[in-house]
């Protein structure tokens, strides 16, 4: 059932950006893709440099997989931003991102989030593998995936969790969502006891219904945030003046604002 909900989530991201590239392409605006957690620092920079440059910005925001799986499809940007290098490798590595162009922007490390209220219960990473919790995760190849199986694989040798404590931890799984928005906003509505999510990616919307239960350093992993030029972009000169916006003092400081580490 997660998988045909999966398919058809995927499916209708497909149409969605097919119909938003031809919009775009028929513009001067500048399109960007960017991974859904980002929104809210990137919302920002769009409004920046529109200010400074007299030139739209169209952002496509969603989970990194599913936006390289439509650039991949056809579908047109001048800029992606991704929450990990394995997307933005692999689209450099087709051809679809000019390499020159990419550059880490930022980094941030992990947390496992949980409502206001805990009604769990739950205080650090162990409570995960009680039975009966609810933790919604995100779906294959999303960098918070990516992250917690990587922080969960680095419980399996410490006798503090036992062998175990992975599939545990995974035996209650409820959902599992396409991108870090989703799985934030579960949690805040109270549709789960708990989720892995970045630090930095809980929107305003959700900041007051939500609490961090910090993950001990030893088993957390820090995520780089990358961003390249589209090879096929059609407004080259205007996505570099974007990327220095990013790499500016200002939009340093957006960063920083948002919670995140920059480079």
């Amino acid at each position: 059932m997660v998988g045909k909900r999966a398919f058809l989530a995927l499916f209708a991201a497909l149409l969605l950006a097919t119909s938003f590239s031809l919009a775009a392409e028929q513009s001067r605006d500048l399109t960007v893709f960017c991974a859904a957690g980002l929104s809210g620092a990137f919302n920002e920079m769009g409004q920046l440099y529109e200010n400074e440059s007299n030139v739209s910005v169209a952002f496509n925001f969603d989970g990194a997989p599913v936006l390289r799986t439509q650039i991949e499809n056809g579908a047109y940007a001048d800029v992606f931003v991704s929450g990990s290098n394995k997307h933005m490798n692999a689209l450099k590595a087709e051809g679809f991102i000019d390499n020159r162009s990419v550059f880490v922007l930022a980094r941030n490390w992990q947390a496992v989030i949980v409502p206001r209220d805990n009604p769990a219960k739950i205080e650090n990473l162990s409570d995960l593998a009680r039975p009966g919790i609810k933790i919604v995760t995100g779906s294959k190849d999303l960098p918070i995936t990516d992250a917690t199986m990587q922080i969960l694989n680095k419980t399996a040798n410490d006798t503090a969790f036992g062998p175990d404590f992975k599939q545990k931890v995974l035996a209650n799984v409820i959902s599992q969502e396409t991108n870090i928005n989703f799985i934030v906003a579960k949690v805040a509505l109270g549709e789960a006891d708990a989720a892995f999510a970045h630090k930095s990616e809980v929107s305003s919307e959700y900041a007051a219904k939500v609490a961090f239960v910090e993950i001990p350093q030893k088993y957390n992993v820090k995520s780089e945030y990358t961003m390249g030029i589209a090879s096929d972009s059609r407004h080259p000169d205007q996505a570099e003046k974007f990327l220095e916006l990013v790499k500016s003092d200002e939009g340093k400081a957006i960063l920083i604002k948002h919670g995140y580490e920059v480079v």
